[in-house]
């Protein structure tokens, strides 16, 4: 499965944004996560949403972002409100292996999330 990733661009801060994430491939039957990248940051995760649709998110985006899927389009969204500086990163989506956050398959080439005033 691939993954393409849109939606990014720049905001001011207290913005909103909703990024989607287009699989080339079927995701009913797997878990799946949104992921970013900060400058000069590694790769970390940010939310999940589970087959069941459960959903669970890092610390620093709970309140703010939520993640949500349509099974029938294998899209995955995240919606992203009250934005921060601190989100400013590339955003990126991929299956994840089942109860982990570990991403199980290869990267797309990410959106760009811009904050700045």
């Amino acid at each position: 499965v691939q993954f393409v990733e849109s939606g990014g661009g720049l905001v001011q801060p207290g913005g909103s944004l909703r990024l989607s994430c287009a699989a080339s491939g079927i995701i009913f039957n797997h878990d799946m996560g949104w992921y970013r990248q900060g400058p000069g940051k590694e790769r970390d995760w940010v939310a999940t949403i589970t087959i069941g649709g459960s959903t669970n998110y890092d610390d620093s985006v709970k309140g703010r972002f939520t993640i949500s899927r349509d099974n029938a389009k294998n899209t995955v969204y995240l919606s992203m409100n009250s934005l921060k500086f601190e989100d400013t990163a590339v955003y990126y989506c991929n299956t994840l292996w089942r109860r982990t956050t570990t991403p199980s398959g290869s990267w797309g080439q990410g959106t760009q999330v811009t904050v700045s005033s």
